[in-house]
């Protein structure tokens, strides 16, 4: 009997050491397994979300007005220049850095790396018009079709006409490697470039505004009337040089799509977020729509001088408003200058606005693509052109409804 129960007391403690063994060694197993998992989540000490502010290839603070905070995005993100979905932080990031652009601001007089200081010389007595274009480096397709269709120089109507292009670095060198050696023939070849040692960025087109017109005031004093536009845009400079003729240069002027009464957007993802920390006030200042606008010789003057006393603002259109205003000079509404382009009539959705006696009478239309440039240019300019025959109209103009409604109950 003592024999039996000494064996069950040794079968019992072998088979509780063995529990015991078979336990440690799954506790052990997890504890590695948990470590392996921890080790491949932490990140590298090479590994960075956002660039070294000490990284090669990054511009110094001297060098960059608007600094811009690198965005992961996901690979199958629909995203534009300024909606990006990231991988980061559930945080909306303003599109805009506006601690770097506020601790900058004061910067605003800008090397000329390329200049035409004989543009407005080659003329005795100066160009009656000069227009000045904003482009960006890459954009070369678009010089060109200018240069080919409504912004050649020379005469037109028997006015003496000049062109420049107003351009910064390029925010991504690395796009387009050449792009020095590019800049600097296109310069050579044509004599209309005007590049300016600055970051070519939205928020950087104040310091465009800004810095062309000092180069105006200095080089280009002597000029009767300058056109300002975007690179995308459709001008009728023939009908320009008619409204014109019968100004005074020496008298103030300032023609465009006048916007009144507008408001700073406060929506931190819109592209024109503006906070009430940087501009208070419920209502911007009358100003041209950035797609074209007119401007006297004396305009340009007071304005060059005006906008160096009025503190610099991320939104061009707004901040040469202010500039305005400054001056006391009202900018004047012209119904030829479109710059938002043709809307079509409500109660004609079936007309087609890319029509050549649409663009007849107009001045300018903002938004249009570079073979749209050159197809309106040739349409307009077609001897076999005619827009004064006016189609009869059979029948008076219905809505479709209500056409078919009465169909129905014709047949009812």
């Amino acid at each position: 009997m003592k024999v039996q129960l000494k064996g069950d007391a040794i079968c019992t403690l072998f088979l509780v050491i063995a529990l015991c063994s078979l336990l440690y060694s799954q506790l052990e197993h997890l504890a590695l397994a948990g470590n392996k998992e921890q080790a491949h989540k932490k990140p590298s000490s090479t590994q960075r979300i956002f660039p070294d502010p000490q990284a090669p290839g990054r511009y110094s603070q001297e060098e960059v007005i608007v600094a811009r905070p690198r965005i992961i995005i996901t690979k199958k993100a629909e995203v534009d220049d300024y909606s990006q979905t990231t991988t980061v932080s559930p945080v909306t990031y303003s599109t805009f850095d506006f601690k770097s652009y506020l601790l900058n601001k004061d910067k605003r007089n800008f090397k000329l790396l390329i200049n035409q200081p004989k543009k407005c010389r080659r003329t005795p007595g100066g160009p009656f018009l000069l227009i000045a274009i904003k482009s960006v480096v890459e954009d070369f397709d678009r010089r060109e079709i200018v240069r080919k269709t409504w912004g050649r120089e020379g005469l037109v109507h028997g006015a003496q006409v000049q062109r420049v292009f107003l351009l910064g670095i390029p925010k991504n060198k690395t796009a387009l490697a050449t792009w020095e050696t590019l800049i600097h023939q296109e310069s050579l070849t044509y004599r209309d470039i005007l590049l300016w040692d600055f970051m070519d960025t939205f928020f950087n087109l104040t310091l465009k505004e800004l810095n062309f017109l000092n180069w105006a005031n200095e080089f280009c004093s002597n000029v009767n009337f300058i056109f300002k536009g975007d690179n995308d845009v459709f001008v009728n400079v023939e009908n320009i040089i008619d409204f014109l003729e019968r100004r005074d240069p020496t008298e103030d002027l300032f023609v465009g799509d006048i916007i009144y009464n507008a408001h700073p957007i406060r929506v931190r993802k819109s592209k024109y977020y503006i906070p009430e920390t940087m501009y208070g006030l419920g209502m911007y200042p009358a100003y041209a729509g950035g797609g074209g606008f007119l401007l006297s010789s004396q305009t340009m003057k007071k304005l060059s001088e005006a906008c160096k006393e009025v503190e610099l603002f991320p939104i061009d259109d707004v901040f040469l408003g202010m500039c305005l205003q400054r001056i006391n000079l009202k900018p004047v509404l012209h119904e030829g200058f479109k710059t938002f382009g043709i809307v079509k009539p409500s109660a004609a959705p079936h007309l087609q606005t890319f029509e050549p006696c649409f663009y007849k009478d107009l001045m300018v239309v903002h938004s249009l693509k570079v073979p749209e440039i050159w197809l309106m240019w040739n349409l307009l300019h077609s001897p076999r052109l005619s827009c004064t025959q006016k189609k009869q109209v059979k029948k008076p103009f219905q809505w479709k409804k209500k056409t078919k409604m009465v169909t129905e109950a014709a047949t009812s």
